[in-house]
């Protein structure tokens, strides 16, 4: 079974384009934000990036790669990179279209503020767990 990392290699192959170096330089940048930022694949056939949860994903399409961050509403955007799925309750997205330079310092920023959030919801998690009794259980 072929790796994540693998799959997403492949895509940035076969677009071949504009779309794929713009990929590649995004999976860059996310990884030197977060070394330890894990890939997965995931819906058949998208690029997701995770640590404690999703961070975001890494979307191609015709005119544009969008990166979706899964709690991008509850992060903070100084920079307003966000500019696409700007309507709903808890995502956000950036759309990186032909041509366009990418912020990197604030992308960085973005990748950092959702890791911080995804460790700290894990976090309040895991303290408001309470452990299961073993008291009344059968045999």
């Amino acid at each position: 079974m072929e790796s994540a990392a693998a799959f997403i290699d492949q895509k940035i192959e076969e677009l071949g384009d504009w779309r794929g170096k713009t990929l590649a330089k995004v999976r860059e940048i996310i990884h030197k934000a977060d070394p330890e930022i894990v890939e997965e694949w995931k819906w058949r056939g998208t690029p997701v990036f995770a640590h404690g949860g999703i961070v975001c994903t890494g979307e191609t399409y015709k005119n544009v790669v969008k990166l979706t961050f899964a709690k991008g509403a509850s992060l903070e955007d100084p920079s307003c990179l966000f500019n696409s799925s700007l309507d709903g309750n808890v995502r956000r997205a950036i759309d990186i279209h032909e041509g366009e330079k990418i912020n990197e310092a604030a992308l960085k920023d973005l990748i950092r503020g959702a890791v911080a959030l995804n460790l700290e919801l894990q976090a309040m998690t895991k303290r408001n767990a309470k452990p299961r009794s073993t008291r009344n259980r059968p045999g």
